[in-house]
């Protein structure tokens, strides 16, 4: 049932989206992210009076907002009444006004800007990255697996942790309300995000965090994708327990990593922590974290250049009105070997 506003609150958020600055920023804020040095410059206007319309917005509840490193994000709330009016407001506008075409104009050279640079900062670290892959199957067959093994949907939200280039979000993006990738590197969110605003993929969002706190409620996520993260942490299980903990009850949450391998370089060159996980280990991992077990799957190299087998874990949170599922997904399957 969609929540009912008061009239007290239906009154604070016209008043806040009514000026014209507030508005503009609203439409901004509808087809993308941004922080305040984007909106100064989009807009013309200084960084305090930006600023003070933005906290005007945020207080209001129309826009939410999230640090990542000195950059502050803004985006408009995605959940709840308020947001439902907010985007009532950015529909009843014309989309031809010139104005907004002007400032949907810079919005997209900046956009542009983003993404050269993340490109620079992808081909300077491709060669690193491509030595990993040319070790492993084919990633479209991983990813093939990945889609077949989580189901068509739709998720409401997925939430992919370490999410890198935000790869993962844009091969699920068919398939879900929501998406959110969490990572620590700031260069790497950049290039995410870019990637993101250029396939257009407003529902799709990346912010930056650590593993083991994530800052995100309880029960929240249809989803969780782990995909070649573990072997980077030093806490695996931790950043499994916090993982479980935000899943919503017959949530689903996903690993993919590296079957046992004794490639030492890896450790050496590419700072990986642990050399591969057996399907015990992990499965003994997702039972602490009270989570059910229900499907693994090993995709081994073809040919004798490649030397990682990368396997699939899927684990299910136990809950209410999940019991059909689960009782389907209680033998643990395995693909040919």
């Amino acid at each position: 049932m969609s929540e009912a506003l008061s009239t007290s609150r239906v009154l604070a958020s016209l008043k806040a989206a009514g000026e014209s600055t507030r508005l503009r920023v609203l439409a901004l804020l509808a087809a993308g992210e941004h922080n305040v040095t984007d909106l100064t410059r989009i807009l013309g206007q200084s960084q305090p009076r930006i600023s003070r319309h933005l906290k005007l917005l945020t207080d209001a509840g129309l826009v939410e907002r999230y640090r990542e490193g000195s950059w502050v994000f803004f985006r408009l709330a995605e959940t709840g009444g308020v947001a439902r009016l907010t985007r009532g407001f950015i529909d009843a506008l014309d989309a031809g006004d010139p104005v907004l075409e002007r400032d949907r104009d810079r919005a997209e050279a900046i956009r542009r800007e983003r993404v050269e640079a993340a490109q620079a900062y992808f081909r300077a670290h491709a060669a690193e990255w491509d030595r990993i892959r040319a070790l492993h199957v084919a990633e479209d067959r991983v990813e093939a697996a990945m889609v077949e093994t989580l189901g068509e949907g739709p998720f409401d939200l997925v939430v992919d942790l370490g999410t890198g280039t935000a790869r993962i979000l844009e091969l699920l993006s068919d398939r879900v309300d929501r998406g959110l990738g969490i990572d620590i590197s700031g260069d790497m969110l950049a290039y995410g995000r870019a990637k993101l605003g250029q396939a257009e993929l407003k529902h799709c969002h990346v912010r930056q965090g650590d593993l083991y706190r994530l800052g995100l409620d309880d029960d929240v996520a249809d989803v969780v994708v782990l995909h070649q993260v573990l072997h980077f942490l030093s806490d695996p299980p931790g950043a499994l327990r916090e993982a479980a903990r935000i899943l919503a009850p017959g949530g689903r949450l996903l690993i993919v990593d590296f079957a046992p391998h004794e490639l030492e370089f890896l450790r050496e060159e590419f700072a990986h922590q642990r050399l591969g996980f057996d399907e015990a280990q992990i499965g003994q991992w997702v039972t602490d974290a009270g989570l059910d077990l229900a499907k693994f799957q090993e995709l081994k190299p073809g040919d004798g250049r490649e030397e990682l087998t990368v396997s699939l874990w899927l684990a299910r949170k136990p809950g209410e009105g999940d019991a059909a599922s689960a009782a389907a997904e209680t033998q643990l399957e395995a693909a040919p070997r």
